[in-house]
């Protein structure tokens, strides 16, 4: 028991919160970035075997600090053992946590379906990651390995992201986010579900549970989305968020094409 406590403890030492554009930040930022950009120079023309080895080491370190933010969440050294309590708000099936899934499902596939799952990093999980990256407040927290659990997660988004777009393994054409839209649906679809089975069930025991922040059952929580959810039916508000997390999705996909331009042009 001894052991557990110490090991629990050193899983949750304390560091200074970070702050946004702080050095922290920045390092991560800058990393982030930065793989990204090596794996386009010594991956130039990605064959599908190596693109899937670099799915799947992103997504299994995403999955082990995964693990070890769930541990940390729920059990807490006490002065007389170990407390054990579950936070239902940090189960893993949010936005951001759809990489690590997709990731692994891209890199153990093939064909198609394989085809869908990087097209979904390129575009969704590429601007899930850019707004975190961007505006990084809400997550930090005085945990110094939540806080590189956060980082890691969210940057290799990016990483991922610029590596398939910047060599063009996932094509910069209107077409790639008709085959990335079928993977958001259904990744909203299972969320939607989980909700109600949480609202009907009560399996949280009344804590928050509130998958990809559209439960009708919670209170808004995400930024700009929490102000339409105010004043917007939930079944309009569900429509929204689907369309504009779509277009901006979208919106990713028409940057990489306009860098593809002038990199053609440039080249001419």
């Amino acid at each position: 028991m001894e052991f557990l406590r110490a090991v629990l403890e050193i899983l949750d030492a304390d560091m200074t919160t970070p702050v946004g554009y702080g050095w922290f930040h920045l390092l991560f930022f800058a990393l982030s970035i930065g793989m990204g950009i090596v794996l386009c120079l010594k991956l130039k023309n990605p064959t599908e075997k190596q693109v899937r080895t670099v799915l799947l080491i992103v997504s299994v370190t995403s999955i082990v600090l995964e693990i070890y933010k769930q541990i940390n969440y729920t059990f807490s050294p006490t002065d007389t053992g170990i407390n054990v309590d579950y936070q239902w708000y940090a189960f893993p099936w949010q936005f951001c946590s759809m990489p690590m899934y997709v990731g692994l499902l891209g890199g153990l596939t093939r064909g198609k379906f394989h085809d869908a799952m990087c097209a979904f990093l390129a575009t969704y999980s590429t601007f899930a990651g850019l707004c975190v990256m961007l505006y990084p407040a809400q997550v930090f927290i005085s945990t110094i390995g939540i806080n590189i659990q956060t980082m890691i997660c969210h940057g290799s988004m990016l990483t991922v992201g610029i590596f398939l777009l910047g060599t063009q393994y996932v094509k910069s054409t209107h077409r790639t986010i008709l085959k990335a839209i079928p993977v958001f649906s259904a990744a909203v679809l299972m969320a939607m579900g989980m909700n109600e089975l949480a609202h009907w069930t009560d399996f949280a025991g009344g804590e928050t549970f509130n998958m990809f922040f559209i439960s009708p059952y919670e209170d808004p929580s995400l930024p700009v989305y929490s102000i339409v959810q105010q004043y917007v039916p939930y079944p309009w508000c569900l429509i929204i968020y689907i369309a504009a997390f779509s277009l901006a999705a979208y919106l990713i996909l028409l940057i990489s094409m306009g860098w593809m331009q002038l990199k053609k042009k440039a080249k001419k």
